[in-house]
């Protein structure tokens, strides 16, 4: 029989980056910029997570691990360098107005590069005999559950097994949903992506809200990278490792027609596409496993065809996305 016990959980983790990442990227393109930039913004969000814990485990003698440090450090770290990409994405899309998708891919190039340059000189500089590096340390502060959680049976093992930003996603997705629809920002921020002109006719400072709602996003999308690392992964850094999660965060946004809400469910179902070749029974046939691994990108091409006949307006895009502001042509 299908363990269901077993596939929810790694499920969830699978998805909580592909939430993350989504949830970024859906705040980003409702201001009207398409920030196709995502998967290296991760890739860098993770990789300034691994220096921040690199740096302070070499810096604490073993034993005297601080948890609240080592979970801060790496937390800030990948905040600071996603933001940076947001930051570098919005001078050339908003202030200098280069094309949107030019620039997204240039910033995913630039984002492997650069985290495979920093892995790679942390990996060295740690003397390890494989091309890896390991943060168990701060991995184990990171992936930290509730005491209780064990003595719950299945209920504990679906629901209360993960570590806390797994939690943290969630309720990120949660807010920013509720910010884009139920505040006046949002209100604001939508208006920003949907007609800029208009919106700067009504006193809006349509660059400042494209400049906040990217790089904000970006942070957000950060964290789905540091995620991967500390928790999914480990606490283990290898270069190229991270794969095309980055690039299914962006299709996600398409197939919850922007709403971060409904990312939530939706990040768990590609996290469970992702991973279900392995709870299928093959045997020695492995040409029909790695066909089952294609599960989740044939369901994203399904979405995308699905979603370009889709009539409704609310199913729809930004209708300024991609577009740079011209105020001169107001």
């Amino acid at each position: 029989m299908f363990d269901f016990v077993a596939f929810i959980p790694r499920a969830i983790v699978q998805g909580i980056p592909l939430l993350l990442g989504s949830t970024g990227e859906t705040l980003t393109e409702k201001s009207g910029n398409l920030n196709l930039g995502i998967p290296g913004v991760m890739y860098v969000g993770a990789i300034s997570g691994v220096v921040g814990a690199f740096l302070y485990e070499q810096a604490v003698p073993t034993g005297d691990l601080n948890n609240f440090l080592a979970v801060l450090i790496p937390l800030l770290c990948s905040l600071l360098g996603s933001a940076l990409m947001g930051l570098l994405y919005s001078f050339l899309t908003v202030t200098l107005r280069a094309n949107q998708n030019v620039t997204g891919l240039t910033i995913t190039t630039f984002g492997v590069g650069l985290g495979n340059f920093f892995g790679g000189s942390l990996i060295k500089l740690s003397g390890a005999s494989v091309p890896s590096l390991v943060l168990t340390r701060t991995s184990l502060a990171f992936t930290k559950t509730l005491p209780f959680s064990g003595s719950l049976g299945w209920f504990g093992k679906i629901f209360l097994s993960y570590g806390f930003m797994a939690y943290l996603a969630i309720a990120i997705a949660l807010a920013v949903s509720y910010v884009l629809n139920r505040t006046r920002v949002g209100l604001q921020l939508r208006a920003v992506g949907e007609n800029p002109n208009t919106a700067d006719a009504a006193g809006i400072d349509v660059n400042r809200y494209k400049y906040v709602a990217t790089c904000v996003g970006s942070m957000i999308a950060g964290l789905g990278g540091l995620y991967f690392i500390m928790d999914y992964a480990a606490g283990i850094w290898a270069n190229d490792t991270f794969g095309d999660r980055g690039w299914l965060a962006i299709a996600l946004v398409i197939f919850t027609v922007w709403r971060p809400n409904i990312g939530v469910l939706a990040s768990f179902l590609f996290g469970g596409l992702y991973i279900l070749y392995l709870f299928i029974p093959t045997g020695t046939n492995m040409a029909v496993k790695e066909l089952y691994k294609m599960i989740p990108y044939v369901v994203t091409l399904i979405v995308l065809v699905l979603s370009s006949m889709r009539n409704k307006r609310e199913n729809q895009p930004p209708a300024a996305l991609g577009l740079a502001y011209f105020r001169e042509e107001r």
